[in-house]
């Protein structure tokens, strides 16, 4: 998996009651068969959109939902998911958040 940051900023100086946050953007891409390993998005919620191939999405509970190029969703503070690309081409997403680093 390869994970290019494009652009950050420290949300401190911008919005007030920020300090400590900031809001990233990066670029994933995963091959055939990669995966994003299991994480929570507790305190970081993030917008995702496939530029390129599939993402199998495996959301805590045991349900899987497929987001094809083009097609975008949202990680709130009660996802717990991981990710893998079942397919034969790189997947492409990009992903902003608001974290703590």
């Amino acid at each position: 998996m390869k994970i290019d940051a494009l652009a950050t900023i420290d949300l401190g100086p911008e919005i007030d009651g920020m300090q400590g946050r900031q809001l990233r953007l990066r670029l994933i891409t995963m091959e055939p068969g990669g995966v994003i390993a299991l994480h929570s998005h507790k305190d970081r919620p993030a917008v995702v959109r496939v530029l390129q191939g599939t993402v199998t999405e495996h959301r805590e509970g045991g349900s899987a939902q497929e987001h094809k190029e083009g097609e975008n969703w949202s990680e709130g503070k009660e996802i717990m998911h991981w990710a893998e690309n079942k397919g034969t081409k790189p997947t492409v997403i990009i992903v902003g958040d608001i974290f703590k680093p």
